[in-house]
C-alpha cells in the first residue's frame, strides 16, 4: 500500500519540500528502507522520536512503549533547513543580569575545555587580585590571551560575585540566535500526546459511542511543530491520511498565532469519516463551535472546499471507460492543458443546448475536445477524428489552438500553418512530472 503512495507524494514535493512520516516501532524499519529507495537515502534527514504518552501502561505484554517515530526525508537533503523553533520561557530564564551589564541579561558559559589548545595555558589575575596560574588541571582555555584581555576589557569576562572565581565569559540573550535548533527527542510537555490529542477531537465532534473514537489521533501541537520548522507562512501542507482532520486543525492555529496564510489538502479514502469526522473538525474549529460544557469557542478563521473523487477516466488497459461522459472527459482535459480546475459553465455544457468542443481560452490557446460525439456526429469517421469539414464546425479562435481527438485526418505541416496542435486521446492525457 505505501510504496505507489509515497512514489505519488515524491511527486508532489517542492524542490525545497520536505515530508514527515509517523510510524511507530513495528514498521519503522521497513518504512526506512522504503523511503531511501524512493526518496534516495541521500535525502534522509532525521527519526524524530515522540513521546506519545504520559504515564506507562501495566497491561504492556513486555515493555510499555512511550514513543512512536517520525521519519523525515527532503527532496533535497543537502539544501533544506530546518527553521529555528521559539525559544522557550526555561531557556531566556537562564539569562540573567548580575552586575547591572547595560547589554541586559546574560548567563555564563565555560572557558576551558579538554582539547589540547597551543595558547591555551597562560596564567590570569582577577580583579580582586587572585592569581589563576593555569586552566582548571587536565584542561586548556579555549581562546588566546590576546582574546581573553580583550573580551575583559569589554566587560565579556565574569569572575564570580566576589571577583575572584574561575573566570567565565559572558553570553548575551539579545546576542544568541532568535531560536533553537530543532532536536530528534519530542517530549509530550512540548508537543503533546495520544490522550491530548482524543480530548482536543472529542471537544469538537461528537461521537455515537466511545468505540467511535480514533484510536491514535495526533496531537495539533506535533503537528504544529512540524509546520514550525518546515513550512513558510504561504506554504501548502498535504496530508494523505487525513483521519480525524488534525493537520487541517494545526494549520489553522498556526495562522492565527503567526498571521501565516498557509493551506492545506487533506485526503481520507473513508468518505464517512471524511464527511462526518474530518470535515466536520475543520469546519467547526474554522467557524466556532460549542464544546461539550456548552462554552462558546471562537473560530480560528478559514474555510476548506469538500470534495469527492469521481470515476476513474481510465481502465487498466489505459483506454477511456466507455461509460466516461464529455463532461467527466473535458474537466480532465483542462487539467491537463492548463493546471487549472474547468470553470462549471464549461464543464456542464454536455447538458445544455448549445454544446461545443471549445473548453476555453487559457493564456490565448484554445483549448477543444472531440469527444462522444459532441458534434451531434457519433462515428468514429467525423464525430470524434479531426477532418477539414469537422475542422470548418468548430468555433473560430484567431490564434493558437490545441485540439484533442480519437485520430486526426489532417497533415502536419497544414496543421502547423494553421497553429493547430492535434493531441490523440488517450496517449496525450498524461500530466508532466
Amino acid at each position: 500500500m505505501m510504496y505507489p503512495r509515497l512514489m505519488l507524494l515524491r511527486q508532489f514535493l517542492r524542490e525545497d519540500g520536505v515530508i514527515f512520516v509517523s510510524i511507530d516501532d513495528n514498521e519503522v524499519a521497513n518504512l526506512r528502507l522504503l523511503m531511501d529507495e524512493v526518496f534516495g537515502a541521500k535525502n534522509f534527514v532525521a527519526t524524530v522520536l515522540w513521546q506519545k504518552v504520559y504515564s506507562p501502561k501495566n497491561s504492556a505484554r513486555h515493555f510499555s512503549e512511550d514513543h512512536d517515530y517520525v521519519v523525515v526525508y527532503a527532496a533535497k537533503a543537502e539544501e533544506w533547513k530546518p527553521k529555528l523553533l521559539p525559544r522557550t520561557d526555561e531557556q531566556n530564564a537562564a539569562y540573567r543580569n548580575l552586575d547591572g551589564d547595560s547589554r541586559g541579561a546574560w548567563k555564563t558559559s565555560d572557558l576551558s575545555a579538554r582539547n589540547y589548545y597551543s595558547e591555551g595555558t597562560y596564567a590570569v589575575v582577577s580583579p580582586a587580585g587572585r592569581n589563576i596560574p593555569a586552566p582548571p588541571k587536565g584542561r586548556y582555555w579555549t581562546i588566546s590571551k590576546e582574546r581573553f584581555d580583550e573580551l575583559d576589557r569589554d566587560n565579556r569576562i565574569w569572575w564570580g560575585k566576589n571577583g575572584d572565581a574561575i573566570p567565565q565569559s559572558k553570553r548575551f540573550l539579545s546576542e544568541v540566535k532568535d531560536g533553537r535548533v530543532p532536536q530528534t527527542l519530542w517530549f509530550y510537555k512540548e508537543v503533546g500526546h495520544t490522550q491530548e490529542a482524543k480530548k482536543e477531537l472529542l471537544e469538537v465532534v461528537e461521537f455515537a459511542t466511545s468505540e467511535d473514537v480514533f484510536i491514535t489521533p495526533k496531537p495539533t501541537r506535533l503537528i504544529q511543530r512540524i509546520l514550525q520548522i518546515a513550512s513558510d507562512k504561504d506554504s501548502i501542507i498535504l496530508d494523505s491520511f487525513a483521519g480525524s482532520g488534525t493537520t487541517a486543525h494545526a494549520v489553522l492555529k498556526q495562522n492565527a498565532e503567526d498571521g501565516g496564510s498557509r493551506r492545506f489538502i487533506l485526503v481520507e479514502m473513508d468518505e464517512g469519516i471524511a464527511r462526518d469526522v474530518t470535515a466536520e473538525r475543520v469546519g467547526r474549529v474554522a467557524q466556532g463551535y460549542t464544546n461539550a460544557k456548552g462554552q462558546a469557542v471562537e473560530g480560528l478563521g478559514g474555510g476548506f472546499q469538500f470534495c469527492t473523487l469521481g470515476k476513474p477516466l481510465f481502465d487498466a488497459r489505459g483506454h477511456i471507460d466507455a461509460h466516461v461522459r464529455f463532461a467527466e472527459l473535458a474537466r480532465f482535459v483542462w487539467f491537463v492543458e492548463t493546471g487549472m480546475g474547468l470553470p462549471a459553465d464549461r464543464a456542464s455544457r454536455e447538458a445544455a443546448d448549445t454544446q461545443s468542443p471549445l473548453l476555453g481560452v487559457h493564456e490565448g490557446r484554445a483549448v477543444y475536445l472531440l469527444y462522444n460525439g459532441i458534434l451531434k456526429d457519433r462515428s468514429i469517421d467525423r464525430g470524434n477524428v479531426l477532418t477539414t469539414p469537422l475542422l470548418d464546425q468548430l468555433p473560430a479562435h484567431d490564434g493558437p489552438r490545441v485540439i484533442y481527438g480519437a485520430r486526426c485526418a489532417i497533415g502536419a505541416e497544414r496543421l502547423r500553418k494553421l497553429g493547430i496542435v492535434f493531441k490523440q486521446l488517450p496517449y496525450h492525457l498524461r500530466i508532466a512530472p
